[in-house]
């Protein structure tokens, strides 16, 4: 078959993959921006990837992707909020004890939910799936609430699911998510300006 046709039927099988991981590349990197418009894309991102995921049988991702339209929604109104009464989305460095809970309350999660996945689907890697999920949904809370850790988190989560999805067959996404991890140091570094330059005008204020 000629290398033309070989691709013509490649597009036809990953269309819909190209268009939700493209869709998830302009959120992420919107994310990166502190931009407002990055909780719509982010939802519309997740809904397509929903449904690439029953395909796949990966269904803890496919639930993640549902709780993630919810926290899309509320982290766009807690950065709206942030906005209007501070003029700028404002990174915020939590005290570590929240963090921790934070990551208690994921590590809870996941194993309840890969004990689920395990007993009652037919999910290919419940607990794998199921750990990534608990902790992707930490580090969506974390963005929402607009904690500058939550690029630490991103770039392990998106190293390990680079090798699932390659696992799976997935290789669009798993392309994608190798694209993530220098998107989420560039995240962490210019979220890390923003923080410095906020405590530069705070000194400048309290002269």
């Amino acid at each position: 078959m000629a290398p033309a046709a070989h691709a013509f039927l490649w597009l036809n099988e990953h269309w819909f993959e190209l268009l939700a991981a493209s869709i998830s590349l302009v959120d992420v990197w919107l994310s990166t921006k502190r931009s407002m418009i990055s909780w719509p894309v982010t939802i519309l991102a997740s809904l397509l990837y929903a449904e690439q995921f029953r395909e796949s049988r990966l269904y803890s991702d496919m639930l993640l992707q549902g709780i993630f339209v919810v926290l899309a929604v509320y982290g766009w109104w807690h950065w709206w909020r942030g906005l209007k009464a501070e003029g700028a989305v404002r990174v915020v460095t939590p005290r570590v004890a929240l963090l921790v809970r934070d990551m208690g309350v994921g590590v809870v999660a996941s194993l309840a939910l890969g004990w689920w996945m395990k007993q009652h689907t037919d999910a290919s890697l419940p607990w794998l799936d199921a750990a990534l999920t608990g902790a992707s949904l930490v580090g969506t809370w974390w963005g929402a609430q607009k904690y500058i850790a939550n690029w630490w988190l991103w770039i392990a989560v998106d190293v390990i699911y680079v090798g699932e999805y390659v696992y799976k067959g997935l290789e669009v996404t798993a392309v994608l998510y190798g694209l993530f991890v220098p998107l989420a140091v560039l995240g962490l570094w210019q979220w890390t300006r923003a923080r410095r330059a906020q405590a530069a005008m705070q000194e400048v204020e309290a002269a």
